[in-house]
């Protein structure tokens, strides 16, 4: 389309054939069956060397042995109304659609609709003519870009999904589908691009994903506290009843204090050393110390480690270093590329620490460290103390 001085002034039909007459200089509606349409005078206003204003008239003729697709259902009226019918519904559908001419330099959009305009904020005048690149920006996929340039090289259909920018500078995600149009000799000469904005369909399902993983995440740390609680349950002392249910109760209590730590904070990842000064400070009080690096472990990990250090702080306020007024706890770790090791450390007894045989606690920490912590656990009693040393190599990866 040519534009000068004033911009468009004018098109009209030219057309031969029994239908009825045509002015040839201003617009018309061809109604008869046998009518040729010939081509498209455009008129536009132009200035002449001496600045006079000028009107330019041009011919355009359609293109040969091009054809429209045959309508997938359609009455003889609809049949024969086609092409208007086409037309209409080109400019009030809600899809965004353009068309390309493939074989002008560049590849500039010839049509356009009223719904791409809305979808993009540009004029009428602002995208015929242009590549559709216009609509790329900063953030735009290059692989997107390259799909794209790809397909309308090989000339196939291309469906890809890129971030575009209207006019103001916002973004929409478009869903765009590319086709080429070939005339009747195969040759190539439009491309057909519809849009969809999906912008909000892919919040949606990015918000479905989050919740998917949410409910996974809900699930796995479900069957690991009914895993705890039930190891709770078959591993502690049951011959005395009031007994039995008053260690359960508190064993339980401890893994819901690690829980509720999570629930507070998100259920990210924590520190263990906040774990381990949450379940070994109300037992050991003041007489207990803790040092080593801010490493943060998942709940999956925390929670039976939490477990741990309860049993461990009750053997030694019940039967260790704090049943003597000197007695400490010292709870050290680290980590490294062999995994993380954690140290119990008792110190300030006289005698023999927490005596030679395994209670249930024992059998409790020494099942949860290797069947739900796949690691090992090493205790090393003397009359000074008692040394507990945890180590798991699956925590390897964890950062110091």
């Amino acid at each position: 389309m040519e534009r000068a001085g004033g911009g468009l002034f004018g098109i009209a039909l030219v057309a031969v054939g029994s239908g009825p007459g045509v002015d040839d200089m201003s617009f018309a509606r061809l109604s008869s069956t046998k009518t040729l349409i010939m081509g498209i005078i455009l008129r536009t206003r132009a200035f002449d060397q001496g600045s006079n204003e000028v009107i330019v008239s041009r011919l355009i003729h359609p293109t040969e042995n091009l054809h429209g697709d045959r309508p997938a259902a359609a009455t003889e009226q609809g049949l024969a109304d086609a092409k208007e019918l086409a037309a209409a519904a080109f400019q009030r559908t809600r899809m965004p659609i353009v068309l390309t001419d493939a074989r002008a330099p560049d590849n500039p959009i010839v049509l356009a609709n009223q719904a791409f305009l809305k979808l993009t904020g540009y004029a009428a005048q602002e995208v015929v003519g242009r590549n559709c690149r216009f609509l790329q920006g900063p953030d735009t996929s290059p692989h997107a870009i390259a799909e794209i340039r790809a397909g309308l090289g090989q000339e196939r259909i291309t469906n890809v999904e890129i971030l575009n920018y209207r006019k103001d500078g916002s973004t929409f995600w478009n869903r765009l589908h590319i086709s080429p149009i070939h005339d009747e000799d195969g040759k190539l000469i439009y491309f057909f691009a519809s849009q969809i904005d999906v912008t909000e369909l892919r919040k949606v399902q990015a918000l479905e994903a989050s919740e998917r993983r949410l409910l996974m995440e809900v699930e796995h740390r479900s069957k690991n506290v009914l895993a705890i609680v039930e190891s709770i349950v078959r591993v502690s002392d049951a011959r005395d009843p009031r007994a039995y249910a008053a260690v359960v109760r508190k064993r339980v209590q401890a893994l819901s204090s690690v829980h509720s730590l999570f629930s507070e904070r998100g259920w990210e990842d924590i520190p263990l050393g906040d774990v381990a000064r949450l379940l070994v400070t109300p037992l050991c009080g003041a007489r207990a110390s803790f040092h080593g690096p801010p490493i943060r472990l998942s709940p999956v990990t925390l929670q039976p480690l939490g477990l741990i250090f309860h049993e461990l702080a009750s053997n030694a306020a019940a039967h260790g270093a704090l049943t003597v007024p000197s007695g400490t706890v010292a709870v050290t770790w680290e980590a490294d590329a062999a995994g993380l090791t954690i140290f119990w450390q008792e110190s300030g007894l006289v005698g023999p620490a927490g005596g030679t045989q395994d209670g249930f606690g024992t059998v409790m920490i020494d099942a949860t460290v290797e069947r739900q912590l796949s690691g090992r656990i090493q205790r090393n009693r003397n009359n000074a103390g008692l040394t507990v040393t945890i180590a798991l190599p699956e925590l390897a990866r964890l950062p110091a």
